[in-house]
């Protein structure tokens, strides 16, 4: 069981896979970094002052200045606010990772157009014959044109 464990950690696609996830992990946290300390203070400075991580709704009825506040006295609160950094954070990413794809798809070789089947089957004795026949070999029956 230890070396089939080590044969597929070992494989190409597990490694990738794994520096995927920790690339992933570091990119995500530049990503919170990037809403919650660049894009989120100019907006609420534009809107009058906003801090959007303070945007809370207290379900005992009780109010305090900061969401921080409220949790320090065991309030049970939901923090829209905190969504809301969360949905922009999700759409950098997910542009990010729409840009990669288009990047990669555009730098990958196309493959190879299919080439037609040379041969095809009888539509009546069902043995293959030459794509390029008009009557079986084989049945001597006369083919349908497709």
């Amino acid at each position: 069981m230890w070396h089939e464990f080590k044969t597929f950690i070992m494989r190409g696609n597990v490694m990738d896979m794994a520096v995927g996830i920790i690339i992933g992990a570091a990119f995500g946290k530049i990503v919170t970094s990037l809403v919650g300390d660049i894009i989120m203070p100019p907006i609420g400075m534009v809107l009058g002052h906003v801090d959007f991580s303070n945007f809370y709704v207290a379900l005992s009825g009780q109010h305090y200045p900061t969401l921080a506040e409220a949790k320090a006295n065991h309030v049970v609160a939901v923090a829209y606010g905190n969504f809301l950094n969360t949905i922009i954070e999700f759409l950098i990413v997910a542009a990010a990772v729409f840009i990669l794809i288009k990047w990669v798809n555009r730098i990958m070789p196309k493959p190879p157009a299919p080439r037609p089947a040379a041969t095809k089957d009888c539509s009546y004795c069902k043995l293959s014959i030459p794509s390029a026949a008009t009557r079986c070999p084989n049945c001597t029956s006369e083919l349908i044109a497709a």
